[in-house]
């Protein structure tokens, strides 16, 4: 029996299509296994840091009291900023800063690097928001739990290490651990770092007096270490 050449020819086009496919899956298995790899070792080696930087901290208070000196606290490098309210009469600068922090709705939160500009455009929508300085637990929670990248101007889950390298492998971020150590320490990748993760959606939680001060038993304004328990509410 003679086999038609058109059935030869659609037979070969579906073995080549099997081959590459076969050879996708197995490149993608291969880098999968290095993200892994790559991920436990750097999971490691922060965990070294963090541990190393915290037993540095507390010897230097110790010292510095034991000599009778006072202790100041570090000006953080990275502060957690969440909207409380809607824009009703607010001012068109207003409007115009919180679109600039990508705060564009309520319960939204972002990561913002402490400097002299953004501090003092801070203060211009204090009334509208609260913030303060994330602990490394808080970074890790919000970003594991609500943490989505943008990727093509869509909102994508962070579902895994191959996300993160897709996106910032270049910067040398590519798994969970880079992209938490980099915002937490705020890296010199931060600004890259933080324009992939899509501003977080919290849930509403109970406010006590969104238009007083928060050192005025209010909701807004700089709430310094505090910010990591109102939060924790929120995710």
């Amino acid at each position: 029996m003679v086999v038609p050449e058109q059935f030869i020819k659609a037979r070969k086009a579906a073995n080549a299509r099997a081959s590459v496919r076969a050879e996708l899956l197995k490149k993608q298995n291969e880098r999968n296994e290095k993200l892994a790899v790559h991920a436990l070792k750097v999971a490691e080696a922060y965990t070294k840091e963090y541990t190393e930087a915290k037993v540095a901290q507390e010897k230097l208070i110790k010292e510095t009291i034991a000599k009778g000196g006072f202790v100041i606290a570090a000006e953080p490098k990275v502060l957690l900023v969440i909207r409380l309210r809607g824009l009703k009469a607010c001012s068109p600068k207003t409007r115009a800063i919180l679109n600039l922090f990508r705060l564009r709705q309520i319960n939204n939160a972002v990561f913002i690097r402490v400097n002299k500009a953004t501090m003092n455009a801070l203060k211009l929508v204090e009334p509208y928001v609260t913030y303060g300085e994330p602990t490394l637990e808080t970074v890790r929670s919000l970003l594991y739990k609500r943490g989505y990248g943008k990727i093509d101007n869509q909102r994508i889950p962070i579902f895994d290490n191959t996300v993160v390298d897709e996106q910032l492998g270049a910067k040398n971020i590519k798994c969970m651990e880079d992209l938490v150590h980099e915002i937490h320490v705020a890296g010199p990748n931060f600004k890259a770092a933080n324009n992939f993760i899509w501003p977080f959606k919290l849930n509403p939680t109970e406010l006590n007096a969104k238009r007083h001060h928060f050192i005025e038993g209010g909701d807004h304004g700089n709430r310094g270490k505090y910010i990591n328990d109102f939060v924790a509410k929120m995710i």
